[in-house]
């Protein structure tokens, strides 16, 4: 009797388990531009830098998935990610400008070039805004 039940109890479950996701289904992923940012004129080794990023969705359907970040040496490239529902009716009602920020910590000296990403241009090649921050002592 004890292995019949231990036999329907793995069966249901094997049954009742999908590997199909409709969550993911439901979304697709973006970048946003990034409007406009706030950074320090210069900074320093062992110090926590707060670093302003504005951003606009462009349909109350995106929701904020959270800040790409991405390092290449000095290199940090920095986007807006959004997730947007597919079988959602969207208005074009642009919302308000939303802040987001994030902390950084310069670990090297000499200089660090972020590259804002800034939307794409009429070929659907990606536009980079570049600003370089020394590193002082």
């Amino acid at each position: 009797m004890k292995k019949i039940i231990l036999l329907f109890v793995l069966a249901t479950t094997f049954f009742s388990c999908s590997i199909d996701n409709d969550y993911e289904d439901n979304y697709q992923y973006e970048i946003l531009p990034i409007e406009s940012y706030l950074l320090p004129e210069s900074f320093k080794l062992g110090e926590t830098y707060t670093i302003k990023l504005k951003y606009r969705k462009p349909t109350e359907c995106y929701l904020y998935q959270g800040i790409y970040y991405s390092k290449d040496s000095n290199i940090r490239t920095i986007a807006i990610q959004a997730a947007v529902k597919n079988d959602q009716v969207c208005t074009d009602v642009v919302p308000a400008e939303s802040e987001v920020s994030f902390d950084f910590y310069p670990t090297n000296s000499g200089s660090y070039i972020f590259k804002f990403y800034k939307g794409k241009d009429l070929e659907g090649k990606d536009l980079f805004e570049n600003v370089e921050i020394q590193v002082v002592d």
